[in-house]
């Protein structure tokens, strides 16, 4: 049976995370500098090539390639310092993430630029900048004024344009083709078949649960739809189970 996509694997994935309860993760310029301090940090240590990144007041956007299978650890211990920083600096207690990080792998570099203006356009369409390039905590504030981070510097729009034409390219807002391309993307799962990172073509899932007999039958059902991409949650609410019962029978 194909296995799920490791988020470890080789390449460019789009990584997401926000504040538990939507709650601000950035309350002013410090914390979001102390971020990118720790980013930069992260990035040499674990050999990440960073190609994009946004930082709103209560989410992150990070484009990343990572070139060693180590993506999981590097981003848990940049949540776990910030997270650890910002509660102290702000007198707090508790979680200050949702969840451990959203990811989506980039199997399709075709969706890069794409992804790369969707990222950098994010204050923008918040109200919080007028134009590409004029908000403080994105790539193209550094990138369109030639003053790139080292952790920047492997970006592939360094590579692939010249100044003038980036800022030309990311000023047209996203097209409607642009924003379905992106919501395919962010729909899109993967897994691994003979060696091969592939789309990951599911089926309904009530159709796993069709001819089911038995609890035998059922878990395995369960262990079959979680395989082919569907969360904990999705198998839960569709069998009337808990996430923790399918959780337990995931790890029998």
């Amino acid at each position: 049976m194909p296995r799920r996509l490791r988020i470890e694997s080789l390449g460019y994935h789009h990584i997401y995370n926000r504040g538990v309860a939507k709650g601000n993760v950035f309350e002013d310029e410090k914390d979001k500098a102390k971020f990118i301090e720790l980013m930069a940090s992260i990035a040499r240590e674990y050999k990440f090539n960073i190609h994009a990144f946004c930082l709103m007041d209560n989410h992150y956007h990070i484009l990343v390639q990572n070139t060693r299978e180590n993506l999981s650890s590097g981003m848990r211990q940049l949540n776990a310092q910030y997270a650890t920083y910002f509660n102290k600096r702000h007198q707090r207690v508790g979680h200050l993430w949702q969840d451990r990080f959203k990811s989506w792998y980039v199997l399709d570099q075709k969706y890069l630029f794409t992804l790369f203006k969707y990222i950098e356009n994010n204050p923008i369409k918040a109200g919080m900048s007028q134009r590409i390039g004029d908000y403080m905590f994105c790539a193209t504030y550094s990138i369109l004024k030639d003053a790139v981070p080292v952790f920047l510097q492997n970006s592939f729009v360094l590579r692939d344009y010249h100044t003038h034409e980036l800022f030309d390219l990311l000023s047209i807002p996203l097209s409607l083709e642009e924003r379905s391309r992106i919501n395919t993307f962010h729909q899109t799962k993967y897994n691994h078949h003979n060696g091969e990172i592939q789309p990951l073509h599911k089926e309904k899932l009530e159709s796993y649960f069709m001819n089911v007999q038995n609890k035998q039958q059922r878990n395995e059902a369960i262990k079959n739809a979680y395989n082919d991409g569907y969360s904990k949650s999705e198998i839960a609410r569709n069998i009337s189970l808990s996430v923790a019962g399918v959780s337990k029978i995931l790890k029998s």
